[in-house]
């Protein structure tokens, strides 16, 4: 099972070495409801739900896979690109974000990527999933610190939700 994990990261850590997390998109931001994209279809809108996990409950794409922030994000702006952005994908849509069960519609919105993509937004905060988390529920993202900050599920209020 280890030595499956490192095949399917591997190529993401080389790419770490090589690169670092790049700089910012523009913060375009609009309020509105929420799903998350993960694999939405094209045209589709990302869906963003409520998920009890380990750590409490925690807001999930459209397919359950946990949701996360950045710290080194303030504001609307995503600093994640690059290598950062392949390990650590951010959660896009192509439409307005729609609200799940236990999620508040006011709380999403977009913000654009440097490369044009709208990422959803959650109380201000760009979204992302973690690659190595491969099924629904999986957070082994939590409280990592990787490409100079930390990352964090959040709770329905928005917040992150701190296991430290």
């Amino acid at each position: 099972m280890k030595r499956l994990l490192l095949l399917a990261i591997a190529p993401a850590l080389a790419a770490l070495v090589v690169a670092g997390c790049g700089g910012g998109g523009s913060s375009s931001t609009q309020q509105s409801n929420t799903q998350s994209k993960a694999a939405a279809p094209s045209g589709a809108a990302a869906t963003v739900s409520l998920r009890k996990l380990n750590v409490g409950n925690a807001l999930v794409d459209s397919q359950g896979r946990t949701l996360y922030l950045f710290e080194a994000d303030k504001g609307p702006m995503s600093t994640c690109n690059g290598a950062c952005a392949s390990l650590w994908p951010p959660d896009t849509t192509s439409g307005t974000p729609k609200a799940g069960p236990g999620v508040d519609a006011a709380k999403l919105g977009t913000t654009k990527r440097s490369d044009g993509t709208l990422e959803v937004t959650y109380n201000g905060h760009p979204l992302y999933r973690y690659a190595p988390d491969t099924k629904a529920g999986d957070a082994t993202g939590q409280g990592l610190n990787q490409f100079g900050a930390k990352w964090y599920v959040l709770a329905a209020s928005g917040s992150k939700i701190d296991s430290d």
